[in-house]
């Protein structure tokens, strides 16, 4: 007899993976630039009768131009300052380029002013105010503007008896554009002055009239307007784009435009990939080898689980990156981790004597809330990352986004219709070996008639805790932080080279000189970039040498700093981003469990995060974009493995009552230990691969994951536990009546 719901199951798991099956094979991935290269764009900022270009107008310019880039949907570009007026923007993938140029490249200055009336002659010079063309053509008079696109909060499209842009207001601006529209409904009905004009880069693209309606000296309040005019779908579109992202502060012209290759050459994508396979089938086989058939099951819906990300992601357009590929990993090692905390309690509810079939039903029930919270935690931070963060982590929080959604659907559903089918079978369910519910007893027995005190020397570990965070943190104080070129810029060398160019064979020189993370790109036809931190003239002339040896006529024709790719604003979101993210998780899981658990979940993961960046300090590691990714994936794994535990605790607290708070938080340690072990070496697979097929820079993104692995087992028993009993001890819980234990530790589907 089937479970209930498996009809259901059946049906969208089988329209699922068919339809991400069929995207995979048809769609062709968008890849970043960092896999396939892109467009290039030099732009300069040229100097205007007010403003003269320096290095904060360039650095604002590089924001706008982020933001404009960001609105056109491309995902994870580069963008960074060149020199003193260049600007180098790379696309990856994009389909229409010069559709590109056309809108990131306008200056956008929005501007609003009151119409003080009509010219009675053509050459009439008035008194005030400047003469402009209206929309329609007809010459009016208009003062000083009132407001201009920084007053903006947002502005949005939409079709109401044709296209119009809604913009709104924030701040001062609100109450400005009220006194703007209150002085023009004083005037007479019919007159020039009950009319605003809307200026875009000093052209008239609307001059609405204020309605009768409106009351004088008070003016359309609330901060919002819709601007007319005769715009389609994709102009108003458009200058909405151009409005949200704000002006240029000075005109750029286009001085150079190409292609680039990938930053990561062939060997390394190469390596990666065969790194990739052979981590997820060692894992793959550790699942089978140790649970047996049900490790076939979790075989299946990993695979199953790669299809339909790939599929999801191909259907939103999704650009793969590095980043991205973090955002996967940490999916997969939650996919491994939902399928193995289902399998540990199926073997639990065997052993209290439910038959194989019943024990399979109570698995799904019992496992269902520790998955749902561990994976609910992370996507919160990736949904946020989303929303508020840009460029590289706003693309590890769409992968992420996705990973963790299908990782829940093939452990919740697909696997158990496997799971469901094979145990229907009574030659399975009547061999419980087969499913491997033996496996592992002896060491679980073990542990329940020993149970070694973990968590009982709560001061001395909290105290460990801390000598662990103070001496990791002194890393970079001692060492200091070596950023990369993507946070602090660096030096951009161009080559023309006359005959082709092995960028490999580059890449590997740079290696042989100490420069094993300088990017190698190719940069339209015949030209060779190399980015990399700044210089002394000695050392760029050993680039020079190392070029050569692997070149045939190569010349260096240029040499200039460039500004960092992740920029004070980007850095600066990714931050908010992160912080929103760590105070929703403290809230729901303050909500889901209680704020002690919170508190020290999150306490916990700033542990694993002080670990991970002394130790790369210490070691004189590059702090980089792919490290970024790294600490982003550690993040999220680091509080799904407290969850688990907290999970446990809470359920135990409701079975055993009376029992001290210590002995079940311990107990609760030693239960999930078998989950914790499997769980940690389905990622360390992944990762060794990774580490040592994976080339110098996924060599450092594994290590950097291999790190935070460690430290959140670790820490999750050592850490988030003794901290919730010290914060249990001195806020304890009100006192409430006691639930009764569940009688029935079966249940049947």
């Amino acid at each position: 007899m089937l479970s209930k719901g498996f009809g259901w199951r059946f049906v969208v798991s089988l329209l699922m993976i068919a339809g991400s099956a069929y995207l995979v094979a048809t769609t062709q991935p968008r890849l970043g630039l960092d896999l396939r290269g892109g467009t290039q764009i030099v732009y300069e900022a040229q100097d205007t009768d007010s403003v003269t270009v320096d290095s904060t107008v360039i650095q604002r310019t590089v924001e706008v131009l982020r933001r404009r880039v960001d609105a056109l949907g491309t995902s994870e570009p580069n963008i960074q300052a060149s020199g003193e007026r260049r600007i180098i923007v790379e696309l990856p993938d994009v389909s229409d380029p010069q559709e590109a140029i056309d809108l990131i490249g306008q200056t956008a200055q929005l501007t609003f002013h009151p119409v003080l009336g009509i010219p009675t002659a053509p050459d009439e010079e008035p008194e005030e105010g400047t003469i402009v063309d209206d929309e329609d053509g007809n010459p009016i008079i208009i003062g000083d503007a009132r407001l201009t696109g920084e007053d903006l909060s947002d502005a949005i499209p939409f079709f109401q008896n044709g296209w119009i842009v809604q913009i709104n207001f924030h701040g001062d601006g609100a109450d400005e554009w009220a006194a703007l529209t209150g002085e023009a409904a004083c005037e007479p009905q019919g007159t020039p002055q009950r009319r605003i004009a809307i200026l875009l880069d000093e052209e008239v693209i609307s001059s609405p009239v204020v309605n009768f309606d409106v009351p004088c000296d008070v003016g359309i309040t609330g901060g919002q307007t819709i601007i007319t005019g005769n715009f389609d779908e994709e102009s108003a579109t458009e200058l909405a784009l151009l409005l949200q992202a704000g002006a240029l502060p000075v005109p750029v012209v286009i001085v150079e435009q190409g292609t680039i290759g990938p930053t990561l050459g062939e060997a390394a994508i190469a390596a990666s990939v065969d790194a990739a396979l052979i981590g997820a089938g060692l894992t793959l086989l550790y699942m089978i080898v140790y649970y047996r058939l049900l490790g076939v099951t979790a075989a299946i819906s990993l695979l199953v689980y790669a299809v339909l990300s790939a599929g999801a992601l191909l259907a939103l357009g999704a650009t793969i990156t590095l980043p991205g590929i973090a955002g996967f990993v940490l999916a997969v090692g939650m996919a491994v981790d939902a399928n193995v905390l289902i399998y540990e309690r199926i073997k639990e509810e065997h052993e209290a004597g439910a038959s194989v079939r019943e024990a399979s039903f109570a698995g799904f029930k019992r496992a269902f809330t520790a998955i749902a919270d561990s994976n609910v935690t992370t996507l919160l931070a990736a949904i946020l990352l989303f929303f508020f963060a840009s460029g590289s982590v706003r693309g590890f929080g769409v992968t992420l986004t996705i990973g963790v959604i299908v990782s829940m659907f093939t452990a919740l559903v697909f696997t158990r219709v496997l799971v469901d089918l094979f145990t229907r079978s009574e030659a399975i369910a009547s061999r419980p070996g087969l499913l491997g519910l033996g496996v592992g007893q002896k060491f679980r027995h073990r542990l329940a008639e020993t149970r070694p005190n973990l968590v009982g020397r709560t001061g001395m570990l909290i105290a460990i805790a801390g000598v662990i965070v103070v001496l990791s943190l002194a890393g970079p104080l001692a060492r200091g932080a070596n950023f990369g070129v993507e946070f602090s810029g660096g030096l951009l060398l161009e080559y023309d080279v006359a005959g082709s160019v092995d960028l490999d064979a580059v890449r590997f020189e740079m290696a042989g000189i100490g420069l094993p993370r300088a990017v190698v790109q190719t940069s339209g036809e015949g030209n060779l970039l190399i980015r990399t931190g700044n210089l002394s003239q000695d050392r760029q002339a050993e680039v020079d040498q190392a070029v050569a040896r692997v070149t045939e006529g190569s010349e260096r024709v240029r040499s200039q700093f460039v500004g960092p790719t992740i920029g004070a604003e980007l850095r600066n979101k990714a931050l908010i981003a992160l912080g929103i993210a760590l105070l929703i998780q403290l809230i729901y899981l303050a909500f889901r469990f209680r704020w002690t658990m919170g508190l020290a979940a999150v306490l916990a993961m700033a542990h694993d995060l002080a670990v991970l960046i002394g130790i790369f300090a210490w070691l004189g590691k590059t702090f980089d974009g792919v490290f970024l990714a790294a600490m982003l994936t550690v993040i999220g794994y680091s509080v799904n493995d407290s969850v688990v535990i907290f999970d446990r605790i809470r359920e135990q607290r409701k079975l055993r009552p009376d029992d001290p708070l210590e002995e079940i938080v311990n107990d609760s340690c030693l239960q999930t230990i078998p989950r914790t072990i499997n769980t940690g070496l389905g990622a360390l697979f992944i990762l060794f691969a990774l580490f040592f097929l994976g080339g110098d820079t996924l060599g450092d993104f594994a290590l950097a994951l291999i790190i935070g692995t460690l430290a959140g087992t670790y820490s999750s028993v050592f850490t988030a536990s003794p901290i919730y009993l010290a914060l249990e001890e001195r806020y304890p819980a009100p006192i409430e009546e006691h639930e009764e234990p569940e009688k029935p530790r079966v249940y049947r589907g």
